[in-house]
């Protein structure tokens, strides 16, 4: 199985997660995973791939730039329906702890929804994620720079292990529905006639 994980980082940061999140996806026996930064991902690789994962910081609750340019040319990826029954996942960074993860996260899934694909999110049965996480993807608040604030530093090592909890997850649903579709291989949902 294929996946993908494409990223935007400013300095740092949100690609430590990345690569989280890609080291997760490769525990899982059969993952072949992709890992770009979203000035080298290419948009027409993404109708190979089994799962796609992507990322970025987050801009005032919103995708950022790079990424949200990125995810604009998928236009006609939509018009063929290429990414429809596709595992996506999704990913942030934000300096302050509540400084609009869990909304770039929701706006980072929407393009996903209109595309067809299948959302995985972390669920609440990982202490992890009970206690620092979102169920919407994974959400890191980053270590502030030039300074010594253990908590921030801590609460980034937490992130970038509910990071590969996060891949292996993308893994194991992806499995599961490559396993699956030899019984129902149109995962399109053509109309019934």
């Amino acid at each position: 199985m294929k996946i993908y994980v494409v990223y935007d980082s400013e300095s740092g940061h949100t690609e430590q997660v990345a690569t989280s999140i890609a080291r997760g996806a490769r525990t899982v026996d059969g993952a072949n995973v992709f890992i770009k930064h979203v000035n080298e991902a290419d948009v027409r690789d993404l109708a190979d791939m089994d799962a796609i994962v992507w990322g970025c910081p987050g801009h005032f609750g919103s995708i950022s730039a790079g990424l949200k340019q990125w995810i604009d040319k998928l236009g006609y990826i939509w018009a063929r329906g290429e990414l429809v029954g596709k595992v996506g996942a999704v990913f942030c960074t934000t300096a302050t702890v509540h400084g609009g993860i869990e909304a770039t996260m929701l706006n980072l899934i929407t393009p996903m929804l209109h595309q067809g694909m299948i959302i995985a999110g972390l669920p609440a049965n990982l202490p992890e994620n009970a206690l620092y996480g979102s169920y919407y993807g994974v959400g890191v608040t980053c270590p502030v720079e030039g300074t010594e604030d253990l908590l921030s530093r801590d609460m980034f090592k937490r992130g970038l292990l509910l990071g590969e909890f996060l891949g292996r997850r993308v893994a194991y649903i992806t499995g599961a529905l490559k396993q699956g579709r030899s019984q129902f291989p149109d995962l399109s949902f053509e109309p019934c006639r």
